[in-house]
């Protein structure tokens, strides 16, 4: 049977509601705060009815104190106040709904009906939710590999809070979808997600895309505008390739981050902003910093939780659940279906898809939409998923990363080794004894060489602390 707390100063008002509830709840009651407080600790209550007006705290500043303790208990305020303003308040400070005393008894019963049926049906979401992330799913994206149940692990524990959260991985392995899905599992799911390129923006207008500007702040300024740090507000923030930005820009986003407030280009109104945070990026941010190229004390703001997308050549095993789940995307779009042959699952497997997940499902698509029949062979695969050679090298693509721009043999073997070793590392998921192995070093050797070089696993401490793990 479900409880149902009453929270109210009123002896009668506590006397009409329970008998018109008790014949189908268990009821307790509470006369003030205080005692709904005690009550909170001593009753597994399912619901609550509350008023504002209260002995002591009010019934709003009992309501915020619930939810400040992570209480998601739902709250229905009764209430002989009928005011617009006091309404909004309790319904943004998380109360299901606002009932005005004088009501028929019978729309009592029912809105503490549809509360306990949502409740419950809410419950029943997010325990389907976590068995599909133990079992490699997490929204739409898919791994069954322990690499990617242990990401989504960490992400479904840290999708309810708000905290701030660093994603890390290469291009195309769906940090934009893991962000989108922690705000969608978060409290600030019903307000927006704004997300934010900070690759895409060129240097003079990242900022009034992320704080505004106010009329007149420069040419061509006709009226005011709002950034996205005020459009994201109650919702999240995401910003997309933070490893990006400018270093002017970083600084300004970090004041941002600690005092919650902003000010608009050519402004000089504080405005507070209530965002959650989530950045992304696919740089090295230990080497962006050591280069001078990203602050140090912004990537500590961001990185409260880090969170690691592998890349897709590191968790194989994946692939054909991966492309079964895109062939039959593409096939409710494309109006066809196709399945792919044995020599074609190999192939695929034998490819190291630089482009990650993003190049499997663009892959897969091509070949859907050209192939003749009801199968997809290697025939029909593109050309380097055939061959099994990428046709831009992941880890060579940019020549002075990988050295071979350097004039200076020194510098050149430096970058060469840097680029090689942090291949090989990512290949194996950072673990030092099996990547010495794979390249003929002893561990203690390969150690002292990462030392040497400077190379950190992205977001974490030196690389002789991975071998604790």
């Amino acid at each position: 049977m479900k409880t149902i707390l009453i929270v109210d100063d009123e002896p009668a008002a506590r006397y009409g509601l329970r008998r018109a509830l008790e014949s189908k709840y268990r009821v307790a009651e509470a006369d003030s705060a205080e005692a709904a407080r005690e009550a909170l600790t001593r009753e597994r209550s399912d619901l609550l009815l509350l008023d504002v007006v209260l002995p002591g705290q009010s019934g709003i500043e009992f309501l915020r104190w619930m939810r400040d303790q992570g209480s998601e208990t739902p709250v229905l305020i009764v209430s002989a106040l009928d005011t617009a303003k006091t309404a909004v308040e309790a319904l943004q400070l998380g109360a299901a709904d606002y009932l005005v005393k004088g009501f028929e008894l019978e729309e009592l019963r029912q809105r503490v009906a549809n509360l306990l049926k949502l409740a419950s049906l809410e419950k029943e979401n997010d325990a389907l939710r976590r068995r599909l992330t133990s079992e490699g799913q997490f929204g739409q994206m898919i791994g069954r590999t322990a690499e990617m149940r242990h990401t989504f692990e960490i992400a479904e524990r840290v999708a309810p809070t708000d905290t701030t959260v660093l994603i890390l991985g290469e291009s195309g392995t769906g940090k934009d979808l893991l962000a989108q899905e922690i705000h969608a599992r978060s409290p600030r799911a019903a307000k927006a997600f704004v997300a934010v390129n900070c690759a895409a923006l060129p240097e003079t207008l990242i900022e009034s895309e992320l704080f505004g500007y106010e009329r007149g702040a420069f040419t061509g300024a006709a009226q005011q505008k709002k950034g996205k740090f005020e459009l994201a507000t109650g919702g999240t923030l995401f910003l997309d390739e933070i490893g990006d930005m400018n270093p002017v820009t970083q600084a300004k986003v970090l004041r941002a981050l600690e005092n919650r407030t902003i000010e608009r280009l050519g402004g000089t109104q504080t405005i507070p902003v209530d965002v959650r945070v989530i950045s992304a990026t696919h740089r090295d941010l230990p080497a962006e910093i050591r280069a001078g190229k990203f602050r140090e004390d912004l990537f500590y703001r961001l990185r409260v939780v880090t969170i690691e997308l592998p890349p897709l050549r590191s968790h194989k095993r994946d692939l054909p659940v991966l492309a079964e789940s895109f062939l039959q995307m593409h096939a409710a779009r494309l109006g066809r279906a196709a399945r792919l042959t044995r020599e074609a699952i190999a192939a695929i497997e034998r490819y190291d898809w630089p482009g990650n997940v993003r190049e499997l499902k663009n892959a897969l698509e091509r070949s859907l939409v050209l192939c003749r029949g009801e199968e997809i062979d290697v025939a029909d695969l593109p050309e380097e998923v055939a061959r099994g050679e990428a046709l831009v090298q992941k880890h060579s693509a940019d020549g002075h990363a990988s050295g071979l721009g350097e004039k200076d043999f020194r510098e050149a073997k430096r970058k060469f080794e840097v680029a090689y070793l942090t291949k090989q590392l990512t290949d194996h998921r950072w673990n030092v004894s099996r990547t010495a192995a794979t390249i003929g070093l002893h561990r203690q050797s390969l150690q002292e060489k990462l030392r040497e070089l400077g190379i950190r696993r992205p977001g974490r401490e030196p690389i002789d602390e991975e071998e604790k793990q």
